[in-house]
């Protein structure tokens, strides 16, 4: 632990916090997954349709991480 100031307040943070923004990508890919599981028992085309589902959220999803991880600051 550090040391408080002197008026007894905790010192300022002395590097910034990257926190991801919202996204409904990991519920898609979620659903997508289950209806790959779901139609292996009762049709394969259920299955085709969540295996696209679950595939291309899960491409936009990496996309969108790697522009967000790019525009960070080099040293962070």
């Amino acid at each position: 632990m550090t040391d408080p100031g002197p008026d007894g307040a905790p010192p300022q943070p002395s590097e910034e916090v990257h926190l991801p923004e919202p996204s409904y990508l990991p519920v898609l890919v979620a659903f997508g997954v289950t209806l790959t599981l779901v139609g292996l028992v009762l049709s394969y085309v259920i299955s085709g349709i969540g295996l696209v589902i679950a595939a291309a959220a899960a491409i936009r999803w990496i996309r969108l991480t790697r522009e967000e991880i790019s525009q960070l600051p080099l040293e962070h």
